[in-house]
């Protein structure tokens, strides 16, 4: 692989040597896979070589970049239809277990997989997704590696890194109240936390993985032990866009490190947008919500709201529709973050997606939310929120209800403002994200994991980071002198009563 020279930017010195590294993406959706590849694509840029093992095809161009695809079809989002099983999806928490204990069991039979792990000593760090990748776990044994939180802050991952966020405060996956949260509130946020940490690590996912990784690689350490190992934390974050945390050094905020400024618009797409005398909605359900499985009935209200609007609207949709009003452009792909900078943009019509949202802030664009599942309600929720927007549920889509939420938005300046004030904030920052990332990431190889970074919490059990064996001690301890000096008592009082008898 011939390598691209060293390069330096406006904000990093030119890194010391070119380094090698893995990229471990198995189980990433579309959208993941953009954030990855603009660290791979800017680490590549500074000359370091990137090997990436994915499950969607190759897409880089960049000479130092070889990207090999595992082709297991349970991990092809392309061909499956989340529209129906989305009830059942909709307060799900992880997929089904049946998909991971497949997936596991075929990974490590492709040949090019074990000839990579059996190189992986050869590169200087390994990056992968901190969310349904623990099926690469043994790729980083005895190996400092980095997650990239996708989704966010993670709770979870959080406490694997030694610093357990406070549910008091911070929602669990899909959990979001109004702060602060009420006792009731509390409550359940612990039982939703404590709930998804337990089901994924210790009843369906985690376990059926391990499994099969032991049939594989019988001497290797438990997933759950190979994890605690992680060097660095990459967190898809920001604190202009979500709640406060305190984190550790090994925690780096890096949200909307994929947003870019918008680049000219094909020429045709460009010109609908020109001659919109009423400006321009756009919509889109992201990469995994395929337009074509959208059912009839939301796909034709949609369509009638859109008659009802005087603004042009472009529509991202997989395959033809019959009957669509003559201000309405369907393209089976479309370039986001090239339409949402364009001034003549008005409204941003989102399925709720983590990095569509953060892609509306940065371009200063309020939205109309319709989330599906997931975390989409949850983040859907905060951008209503935040007054950048208005979400509907999927369920109580109608005509008059879309058509008055976008004109709304539309007509309300009020919406306009609030997001405009947050992409100030977001874009106030005294390096790019990217470059943060990139700093970090070769901090890591350079320091050889950087161990100065691990937390000792990490090290400890969830009874000894609570405390719970002190305050059982403490209790024991009040409760033995409180008996004794009950007991003492007691013998002092019939001493006393028999010296009176007497």
């Amino acid at each position: 692989m011939a390598l691209l020279p060293i390069l330096s930017s406006a904000s990093l010195p030119p890194p010391e040597e070119s380094y090698k590294i893995l990229f471990l993406l198995p189980y990433t959706t579309r959208s993941h896979r953009i954030l990855h590849m603009t660290l791979a694509t800017k680490l590549a840029d500074r000359g370091h070589q990137i090997t990436m093992l994915t499950n969607q095809a190759p897409s880089s161009k960049h000479p130092n970049i070889y990207e090999f695809t595992h082709g297991i079809r349970e991990t092809d989002f392309d061909s499956v239809n989340c529209f129906e099983f989305l009830e059942e999806m909709e307060e799900a928490l992880v997929p089904p277990a049946f998909i991971f204990e497949a997936f596991a069991k075929k990974l490590y039979q492709i040949q090019e997989v074990k000839d990579i792990y059996n190189k992986r000593k050869e590169f200087d760090v390994i990056v992968l997704d901190s969310y349904m990748n623990d099926v690469v776990y043994p790729f980083v044994h005895e190996m400092p590696f980095i997650v990239v939180c996708g989704i966010g802050m993670e709770p979870m991952h959080s406490a694997v890194m030694g610093n357990v966020l406070n549910p008091a405060y911070t929602p669990s996956m899909q959990y979001l109240r109004n702060h602060p949260m009420s006792l009731i509130q509390r409550a359940v946020n612990i039982f939703r936390s404590i709930q998804f940490g337990f089901i994924y690590k210790h009843w369906e996912t985690v376990p059926v993985v391990q499994k099969e990784i032991n049939k594989h690689f019988p001497d290797l350490p438990p997933i759950l032990e190979l994890e605690k190992n992680v060097s660095l934390s990459l967190i898809n974050s920001h604190y202009s866009l979500d709640m406060t945390q305190p984190l550790l050094p090994s925690q780096i905020e890096v949200g909307a490190m994929h947003c870019r400024p918008g680049k000219p618009l094909p020429k045709d797409v460009a010109l609908w947008i020109e001659e919109a005398e009423h400006g321009v909605i756009y919509f889109s359900l992201g990469s995994v919500h395929r337009g074509e499985f959208v059912p009839a009935n939301y796909r034709n209200i949609m369509i009638e709201a859109f008659t009802q609007m005087k603004q042009r609207v472009i529509w991202k949709f997989e395959k033809e529709v019959e009957g669509l009003p003559d201000n309405v452009l369907i393209r089976k792909w479309l370039p986001q973050q090239d339409i949402l900078a364009h001034p003549k943009v008005k409204v941003f019509i989102t399925h709720g997606g983590l990095l569509s949202s953060q892609e509306t802030i940065y371009h200063s664009k309020p939205v109309l939310a319709i989330p599906l599942f997931f975390d989409q309600p949850k983040v859907a929720a905060k951008l209503q929120r935040a007054g950048f927007g208005i979400a509907i549920k999927l369920k109580e889509l109608t005509v008059p209800l879309v058509v008055d939420s976008l004109n709304e938005i539309i007509n309300n300046p009020k919406y306009a403002k609030a997001v405009g004030q947050a992409s100030l904030s977001l874009r106030d920052q005294k390096e790019t994200p990217t470059d943060r990332a990139v700093w970090w990431t070769e901090y890591v190889i350079r320091h050889r994991g950087a161990p100065a970074l691990r937390s000792p919490g990490a090290d400890l059990s969830w009874v000894e980071y609570l405390c719970l064996d002190v305050l059982v001690v403490v209790h024991v301890g009040i409760f033995t002198l409180f008996w004794v000096s009950k007991k003492l008592l007691a013998l002092a009082c019939r001493a006393n009563k028999k010296k009176k008898t007497e």
